[in-house]
């Protein structure tokens, strides 16, 4: 488990202004990690994975037999910054039958004819669930933040401050409504440097293993790198709340990401304090009637009489 002081740091305060500039994409240069060492802390990182990983496998069968909360994780940040490998990192011990995934692409014609919001309304979690949006209706206050033109049919060409606000309060009355519902909302920001996703870029350019992992959209959505930082330091701003609290985690070395992500997961379901299902008397005594029946031996069978 890391020390809950450590991962606070990485929590977006409710009502603070977001300057991402302030919170480290590696955590690796901050004085703590320095004092500790590469080494120590990229063994550690791997051992509270790993330790967190079984335990989820154990609260996801918990949160499945309680049946009183679903949880929502979301997942948001530039490209290359490792959602998908984190995604598959933190939930590769969960049974897939309490799992669900979901990754967003463009919106349909028939999305576009809806709110915003409804297209993820469809794929909630259920109680007892594990739902992940890989990317999500964040996306309407961040991508078309940054695009307006994208915005749809019967939007406004050039929307102003009064629109976004607006958004951000549909959000934040979304949240409120699962979270008021039993859903535990976590929302996660892999904090990726601009250098950083350089380096990814052109990993996934000279490994060909790699390369159907890169799209020239790509290049073209990083040339808009400041106005996504701002678009996302906005959405910050106006949305982390006491019920669901944006995580800006540091993203530009994986295996700290993974296992923050991983303990955060894990601590939010733990301190819901779920127990399995109480049996009742009377489903004490059929279950007791049910091995009685079991264990008892068969009579043996009579041999046939003799034909005259």
């Amino acid at each position: 488990m890391i020390n809950p002081k450590l991962l606070k740091q990485f929590i977006v305060e409710p009502g603070t202004e977001v300057d991402l500039k302030r919170y480290p994409t590696d955590w690796m240069e901050s004085d703590e990690a320095k004092e500790l060492g590469k080494g120590v802390i990229k063994e550690r990182a791997a051992q509270v994975l790993e330790e967190n990983r079984k335990e989820l496998d154990a609260t996801q069968e918990l949160l499945y037999a309680s049946d009183s909360y679903s949880v929502l994780l979301i997942f948001q940040a530039m490209d290359a910054a490792g959602k998908d490998g984190t995604i598959r990192h933190v939930m590769s011990g969960v049974n897939p039958q309490g799992c669900q995934v979901f990754s967003f692409k463009k919106p349909s014609t028939e999305e576009l004819d809806h709110n915003f919001l409804w297209r993820y309304m469809k794929s909630l979690p259920e109680r007892g669930r594990i739902g992940i949006f890989n990317r999500s209706y964040y996306e309407d206050v961040l991508v078309v933040k940054v695009h307006p033109e994208w915005l749809g049919p019967g939007q406004p060409a050039k929307p102003d401050k009064s629109f976004w606000e607006k958004r951000y309060e549909d959000i934040n009355n979304f949240e409120k409504h699962l979270t008021r519902n039993g859903t535990i909302v976590l929302k996660f920001f892999l904090h990726l440097s601009k250098d950083e996703q350089k380096k990814r870029f052109l990993e996934r350019l000279t490994n060909p293993a790699k390369h159907w992992k890169f799209s020239e959209a790509d290049l073209a959505e990083r040339e808009h790198w400041k106005e996504y930082q701002k678009a996302f330091e906005d959405a910050f701003t106006a949305t982390s709340t006491k019920r669901a609290p944006w995580h800006i985690i540091p993203a530009d070395r994986k295996y700290i990401a993974r296992a923050m992500v991983a303990d955060i997961i894990v601590s939010a379901i733990r301190d819901l304090g779920l127990e399995y299902p109480k049996t009742s008397p009377q489903k004490v005594k059929a279950l007791a009637a049910a091995r009685a029946r079991l264990e008892k031996k068969p009579t043996p069978a009579k041999p046939d009489e003799p034909h005259l």
